[in-house]
């Protein structure tokens, strides 16, 4: 049985219970906040605190009637408190506390995928350095074209990633505000510093400007984000993906003990984990543009947005926070086959070494289109499979003439291509 990467805290943050104990916080602060103004009476307000409580059934019962969910929760936690619970909601509109109760949600499950990218980063940076000489081929267009260090390409994706951590940060400050300014932004029924005093008592900063809801952009903005970073991983297992093909087998992800790859075929050994996270980033990068077509509402604001976000944002955490858990247990547990990587960087006989075979005959005179011409000349009878690329080339009286065989034997190593690792690595701490 494959392990699940969720955790309890993102389904605890997005579940009804939590969402409701939400609103009731920012319903909460507002109270606090008018009792601070002396329109709440301090006795009334600790009962309020004391007493206010909600219940979900009995929310349900009431929207059932109503038909609107921010009233019925009004009017459950109004019941809970009895006679002082008119003071409950005033001068607010349902977006006051939808859209800082959401930011809070948003920020808060942030939080817990800034955490999480943070811990993957730090591990593909330790495993970029244990593999930091580790010769591999690199590809291009998928053909061989030159040798690299493997750890050259973990290097990458934790560049990769620590750009997600940059864009993540800065979402995070986007969407870092509250609301209290009633139902076109006039503050008509609630002065600002009401606003204040509430967006303080959450931890949120105060919109500078808003109509009835937070602008969309910032929203957007997150979602983006959120794809940008889905992308990212994507990237990764689809090179694990390929790594792991029959043909290739230089990586591949985790396979569990007792774990099946197919009901048919008892050999299979599939890059599933790889390839659930490269269709999940599809469904992110869809979520992203459901965000986008919310920016644009109706003046002040209409509610064509709401039942769009209902679903996208508790999904894209879910999703997003999946997707970094399962990629840091592929990362962790991934296998690498040196021998592999070693055999198929030969597999070629000596065509990958073509550009310093080129480079050396230009260096000793020969024009370059010239050198070019023979080089691909040979390469071709290479891969027509008529010999070793190294041994063809000797052959040839025009670069025996200008290269020793020492001096074309040295042209074919590895290690050249590896003698500026430790220079890309110093860029990185670790």
């Amino acid at each position: 049985m494959i392990e699940r990467y969720e955790t309890e805290v993102m389904r605890h943050i997005w579940s009804d219970e939590n969402k409701y104990r939400t609103w009731l916080e920012v319903e909460l602060a507002v109270c606090c906040a008018w009792k601070e103004e002396g329109v709440i009476p301090q006795e009334a307000y600790e009962v309020i605190k004391e007493r206010a409580t909600f219940d979900i059934e009995r929310i349900k019962e009431i929207e059932s009637k109503v038909h609107h969910d921010v009233i019925a929760f009004v009017s459950c936690v109004a019941e809970s408190v009895g006679e002082e619970g008119r003071f409950i909601h005033l001068g607010l509109t349902s977006s006051d506390v939808l859209d800082t109760a959401s930011a809070l949600l948003l920020k808060r499950s942030l939080e817990v995928v800034m955490e999480e990218l943070t811990l993957l980063s730090k591990l593909v940076l330790d495993k970029a350095f244990s593999c930091k000489y580790l010769p591999c081929i690199g590809r291009t267009h998928g053909v061989h074209a030159e040798p690299m260090s493997f750890g050259l390409k973990l290097l990458n994706w934790h560049s990769q990633l620590k750009r997600s951590e940059e864009r993540l940060s800065l979402a995070h400050d986007q969407i870092n505000y509250g609301k209290i300014s009633g139902a076109v932004g006039t503050y008509a029924h609630c002065p600002p510093s009401i606003e204040k005093k509430a967006c303080l008592l959450l931890g949120l900063k105060p919109a500078p400007i808003s109509n009835q809801i937070l602008q969309r952009d910032s929203h957007a903005f997150l979602l983006q984000t959120l794809a940008l970073l889905a992308s990212s991983l994507e990237n990764m297992a689809l090179e694990i993906r390929h790594l792991q093909r029959t043909e290739v087998l230089e990586a591949m992800e985790p396979f569990s003990k007792g774990q099946k790859g197919s009901s048919a075929m008892p050999h299979k050994r599939n890059p599933i984990l790889c390839e659930r996270i490269c269709g999940m980033a599809r469904l992110l990068r869809g979520y992203s543009l459901s965000a986008m077509e919310n920016v644009a509402l109706w003046h002040e604001r209409d509610i064509s947005h709401s039942s769009v976000e209902r679903v996208i944002w508790p999904d894209a955490f879910h999703i997003t926070h999946y997707m970094i858990r399962t990629f840091k247990r592929i990362v962790e547990f991934m296998e690498i086959d040196a021998e592999r990587m070693a055999k198929n960087i030969e597999l070629t006989r000596g065509l990958i070494f073509s550009q310093r075979v080129l480079l050396a005959l230009v260096e000793r005179g020969m024009n370059r289109d010239e050198a070019y011409e023979v080089v691909q000349r040979y390469a071709l009878k290479c891969w027509n499979g008529e010999g070793d690329f190294r041994v063809i080339l000797s052959q040839d009286p025009a670069i025996s003439s200008l290269l020793s065989a020492d001096q074309l034997r040295e042209l074919f190593d590895v290690g050249y291509y590896l003698r500026y690792v430790d220079d890309i690595f110093d860029r990185f701490d670790k």
